[in-house]
């Protein structure tokens, strides 16, 4: 089987620099994130911006939106964390991580991740630990608990489950490490990567979890945690076909195709039953992000996902139906 996908839009004012993420919110707009220090709100109609934070003096290396589309988390290549009210266009929360002075053994966070829950978001650092911090305005940037994986290896990417109970952590390594977060414990330890693995994608149900990694594959993990406390089977499948780093992965709400961005200028987009590449799409250079539509597809298509990248432009890619 293959799919068609067309590039369906474009940015109108694209960034001057790399986009390092994107994020397609429950309102049907794209926030990016991007290297020339600016997050910008799209309109996902018309392509143009519909909001922007005035510029950081470093890049934006991170972001996560709640999945009510009411906030962004993003994150400075310095270490300072930003909580972005998408509805009053205010930032109601800042930290920065790397002040020694306000909290002994602070660490600079690099990726963030906002608990879909609201209350907590989660930072990785060059320590291997995943240190929780508030996201309530009030208390926003107080650390709550460090998660420590036993590698002191630079955390590259961490991601809530949908649920807000356990937060997966991947280092420069090619390791993955998954925590419960009520009892603050590391439940799960995958070496399934060589390299270092660089995003990660969960599914809508929480049983999988996609990594992308530097060796130019995906791996595709059971991570289904049972009453037991038995963990998941680990890595189930491997999807192969690019041919340099992987940088970016999503898997799409309703679990059956997962899209990928590389160093190879492509896009592929992947049937996970089938574990096969159904769609390749090429691009003007590296895609350092991608992200589905929050939306289920409609009945008898495939649906929708955006891209950032080398070029600053945000994309929006659509299903066009499918084929032999």
């Amino acid at each position: 089987m293959s799919l068609a996908f067309v590039n369906a839009l474009e940015c109108k004012e694209p960034h001057s620099d790399e986009i390092w993420a994107v994020a397609w919110t429950a309102n049907n707009t794209a926030v990016s994130a991007s290297a020339d220090g600016t997050v910008k709100q799209w309109d996902s109609a018309s392509g143009q911006v519909s909001m922007s934070r005035p510029p950081h003096n470093l890049a934006i290396v991170s972001l996560s939106v709640s999945p009510d589309g009411m906030f962004a988390l993003y994150n400075g290549l310095d270490g300072t964390t930003w909580l972005w009210d998408l509805q009053a266009d205010t930032v109601v929360g800042r930290h920065e991580s790397y002040d020694r002075s306000a909290v002994q053994g602070a660490e600079p966070s690099w990726s963030v991740s906002l608990n879909p829950k609201g209350a907590t978001y989660a930072g990785t650092s060059s320590s291997g630990n995943v240190n929780i911090y508030s996201a309530s305005p009030d208390s926003f940037g107080t650390r709550q608990a460090v998660l420590t994986s036993g590698r002191s290896r630079h955390g590259m990417d961490c991601v809530h489950s949908p649920d807000g109970t356990r937060v997966a952590l991947s280092n420069e390594a090619g390791q993955v490490f998954i925590f419960d977060l009520e009892s603050q414990a590391l439940t799960s330890t995958y070496s399934s990567h060589a390299m270092c693995v660089r995003s990660l994608a969960w599914s809508s149900d929480g049983q999988l979890l996609l990594t992308a990694s530097d060796d130019k594959r995906l791996i595709l993990h059971d991570v289904r945690s049972t009453p037991s406390g038995k963990p998941g089977s680990g890595a189930v499948a491997t999807l192969t076909g690019h041919s340099s780093w992987v940088l970016s992965t999503s898997i799409s709400p309703d679990g059956r195709l997962a899209a990928s961005g590389s160093a190879d200028k492509t896009i592929k987009v992947w049937d996970l039953s089938a574990r096969a590449a159904v769609s390749t799409l090429q691009e003007s250079g590296e895609v350092w992000s991608v992200a589905w539509s929050p939306k289920p597809p409609a009945p008898g298509t495939a649906g929708a996902f955006i891209t950032g990248g080398q070029d600053g432009h945000v994309r929006w890619w659509r299903s066009a139906g499918t084929g032999a």
